[in-house]
């Protein structure tokens, strides 16, 4: 196990700045997640740390020493790719053990090693087997059973499970965060999907244009997310941004006008309320028609409009309205969340104002 920092860290590829003043602390057996949209820097991080990608400016360490220059073989870490990079010639056994082959591991001492990792992830029965002859799922297992029997200080995933269909997925992440709750290796973890995000995070540092845009625990996040690209990327579905109106006490969305005290001028601020927030209430303060009903079995996404945006709710199908039907909502209390529309900063004095209590 291990901790690691990132300082003030920059990569630039020429003129192109892909992580700029980058700088995370993690620590000893920690599940660190990097997530964000394609293009937003955490894979190049990753790679930074993994060492094979250069550091244009700033300082990694791990465990207090510099590793910033330090080759990769020398950092005592295991990645596991998105391809996998399984070599199609070897059988299972002879994957997971090449790397302490080339050590100098004795024969006897890999095949334990190889043993003891096959049977925490519960593939013995495929040690014979060569890559071909395997399921994109075992693939994915025997690329983790690869880097658990190097034991490393530090386990790195690049986005791993990204060539799994949606059920596999959900068994895999489930699998790798049990695994490294029981290991407690030190893991540093990229995706683009929130949901691996906030179901195997410890925290999670969201990531735009090479940005960190905030680091928290999934709850924290989820509940107080940093300025308008967090809330709209973490949840599923995302957060809703409806365009409002703040002035002489009074926060107007759409039809209504709710009581706000905020400090500053009258001003344009995007209102944020997640699909599952919203409620039937026969005197709630927003009248919804409801433009497409999806059924999900217990329950629909009503898509409708605010103020000529885009809202969606997430109800129950016992209380959605039918297709072209209008009908008033409200939301739980302390469900609203203001942000400037100027910059999308998220405003933290209104999260105690009476508007966001709900009509």
């Amino acid at each position: 196990m291990a901790r690691i920092a990132f300082e003030n860290v920059v990569k630039r590829f020429g003129s192109t700045t892909a992580v700029a003043g980058f700088d995370l602390q993690v620590e000893d057996g920690e599940f660190i997640v990097l997530v964000g949209p394609s293009g937003c820097g955490k894979t190049t991080s990753l790679r930074m740390l993994a060492g094979l990608e250069t550091v244009t400016e700033g300082t990694i360490l791990v465990d207090g020493r510099d590793v910033t220059d330090v080759p990769p073989r020398a950092r005592n870490m295991a990645m596991v790719f998105q391809s996998y990079a399984l070599y199609p010639h070897l059988t299972v056994a002879e994957n997971m053990g090449f790397a302490l082959k080339l050590s100098g591991m004795g024969r006897t001492e890999i095949g334990k090693r190889v043993a003891e990792a096959a049977a925490l992830l519960e593939i013995g029965q495929l040690l014979d087997r060569k890559p071909s002859q395997l399921s994109g799922g075992q693939k994915q297992r025997v690329a983790v059973c690869r880097a658990i029997v190097r034991s490393p200080a530090v386990f790195l995933f690049d986005e791993p499970l990204s060539n799994l269909d949606s059920q596999l997925r959900a068994t895999a992440r489930a699998e790798i965060r049990a695994l490294q709750r029981r290991i407690g290796t030190t893991s540093v973890y990229v995706t683009h999907d929130q949901v691996e995000a906030m179901t195997m995070a410890d925290r999670i540092v969201v990531m735009r244009d090479g940005f960190v845009q905030q680091i928290g625990t999934p709850l924290e996040i989820f509940e107080e997310p940093a300025n308008v690209f967090v809330a709209g990327f973490i949840g599923s579905p995302g957060m809703n941004l409806l365009p409002a109106r703040f002035g002489e006490g009074l926060l107007h969305l759409g039809e209504a006008a709710l009581p706000l005290v905020l400090m500053g001028p009258p001003r344009d601020l995007l209102v944020g309320l997640r699909p599952e927030a919203l409620r039937p209430e026969s005197e709630g303060p927003l009248s919804l028609s409801a433009d497409t009903v999806e059924m999900l079995g217990a329950e629909c996404l009503v898509h409708a409009r605010l103020a000529g945006a885009p809202l969606l709710l997430r109800l129950p199908r016992e209380v959605s309205p039918a297709s072209g039907t209008t009908a008033r909502f409200g939301w739980a209390p302390g469900a609203l969340h203001l942000f400037e529309a100027a910059d999308g900063r998220r405003i933290d004095a209104g999260r105690h104002a009476a508007a966001l209590e709900a009509a």
